[in-house]
């Protein structure tokens, strides 16, 4: 496995937000599933080093990563893609890209590669390239800070919420470029639109309440009934 998590339990002062959390993502996309408040946003900050583990493991590509500063977290090869793109709006697409291989080693000496990829990914940015960021529309900026977590060369990329605040079927073309991305990079997903996130995983955790409810694969998941119900809206 690319990224290992061992009883996991973490939170905020006193307040705990996970409890014994197990998850692994191999050569793979998964996706991490559950409502507002089950802790998948904390789950992912653990794992980047923002919050720091109470207890258990973080392993990343063999290496104890548990409560390393983001910085060599990122460095080790892991890029997030946060919710809120955290973009930087007054520079152009280029720019944007470009500061994604920025202070990265290993991006050193193949940013070419990186951009060719990017690029072949999300044709609208190669017609954009020189636009400013902050002119475009919501999904073309989720594009571009997919691209630009690309752009570091990592083992794996974390998504968090890619479908935030988008339009159907911006939603579905994300989803469908995630799809053929998993070909090339291990991922991690959390997600609150389960129906098209299933259709570009490998596998999933269900998160509630802390703690992991269900593991199975993609298709296994999506003829559970309790997804079914409470997050297929079937």
């Amino acid at each position: 496995m690319i990224l290992d998590v061992k009883k996991l339990e973490t939170g905020y002062g006193r307040l705990r937000v996970l409890t014994g959390v197990d998850l692994s993502v191999g050569r793979e996309s998964v996706g991490l599933f559950g409502p507002n408040g089950a802790g998948k946003t904390t789950l992912i900050n653990t794992i980047m080093g923002i919050n720091k583990p109470w207890s258990g493991v973080v392993t990343f590509d063999g290496q104890d990563i548990g409560g390393k500063a983001t910085h060599l977290v990122a460095r080790a090869g892991i890029a997030l893609v946060p919710q809120e793109r955290e973009l930087f709006p007054g520079m152009s697409v280029a720019d944007n890209l470009e500061l994604g291989a920025a202070y990265v080693p290993r991006a050193a000496g193949i940013g070419k590669r990186q951009l060719d990829m990017v690029l072949q990914l999300f044709p609208i940015l190669k017609e954009r390239y020189r636009q400013l960021v902050g002119t475009m529309s919501g999904g073309q900026q989720r594009m571009v800070a997919i691209g630009r977590a690309l752009m570091a060369n990592p083992l794996l990329l974390i998504l968090d919420e890619p479908s935030l605040g988008l339009q159907p079927s911006i939603v579905a073309e994300v989803f469908e470029r995630l799809a053929r991305l998993k070909k090339e990079i291990a991922i991690l997903v959390t997600e609150q639109n389960v129906r098209e996130s299933l259709k570009a995983i490998d596998r999933g955790y269900v998160l509630e309440n802390g703690a992991v409810a269900l593991r199975d694969t993609a298709e296994g998941l999506a003829k559970n009934p309790h997804v079914v119900s409470a997050y297929l809206g079937i």
